[in-house]
């Protein structure tokens, strides 16, 4: 298969670069840091395409998806991991503007121009990593758990789109819980999960063409009772 990874340096985007390409897998990988993609490459010359681009910078990610799709040939699965979060329990919106920058418009640029790629193919799998943090308003987080809801829904309107354009289009969103990455941040946090059982269960959601799956499989309740837990006992947590 074909593969894009767009953010593939570092954390859960890496992991599953390793995992596909493991596989014999054809991967084209984006992220910022041309030293890691240039490690990466060197490390699997024969089947790994890199081009650092900002997923911030419209022109310069534009030019990265279609550069390595020219290289590719096609798409298969497109997974989207680019993004960001800092605590912010003090509300410095100089904290605030890079998350709303990366999750909400370079994010949305990134996913429309792949759903367009697939519905011009006639088919592909397009994945995003969204985030459990998206399922209620986190004070210590507050762009970050808002921008996830944004991503959450998002995503949900375009399985709606593909489910309506006779599914040409596979969407999948995958909401990760605490994984151990450097994302996670703050003291006493709960349930952080390895970073290869995440990555094993995304895989398999990808593979089944799922339309939305938690990761790993035990925060699916967490998140049910996150949910729908009533405003008044939510604020005490």
């Amino acid at each position: 298969m074909n593969i894009l990874i767009i953010g593939a340096t570092s954390g859960i985007g890496r992991a599953l670069f390793e995992k596909y390409v493991s596989e014999g897998n054809h991967l084209g990988i984006v992220g910022r840091r041309t030293n890691l993609l240039d490690e990466l490459q060197l490390q699997h010359t024969y089947n790994t395409f890199v081009f650092a681009a900002d997923i911030t910078k419209q022109d310069e990610i534009e030019q990265a998806i279609h550069t390595l799709c020219e290289k590719l040939g096609n798409i298969d699965i497109a997974i989207v991991c680019s993004g960001i979060g800092d605590l912010n329990p003090s509300l410095v919106y100089a904290l605030e503007h890079p998350t709303i920058e990366t999750n909400v418009k370079g994010w949305t640029f990134v996913i429309d121009t792949l759903y367009h790629i697939f519905e011009k193919q006639g088919y592909g799998h397009l994945v995003a990593i969204t985030s459990i943090g998206g399922l209620r308003g986190e004070p210590m987080a507050p762009a970050y758990s808002a921008t996830k809801a944004y991503q959450i829904n998002y995503m949900e309107a375009l399985r709606k789109k593909a489910f309506k354009s006779y599914g040409h289009v596979t969407v999948t969103d995958i909401r990760p819980g605490l994984v151990d990455t450097a994302m996670a941040k703050g003291e006493g946090l709960f349930w952080v999960m390895p970073v290869d059982k995440v990555v094993d269960q995304i895989y398999a959601a990808i593979r089944h063409k799922k339309s939305k799956a938690y990761v790993t499989k035990r925060w699916h309740v967490l998140g049910i009772i996150n949910k729908n837990l009533p405003f008044f006992l939510y604020r005490l947590l």
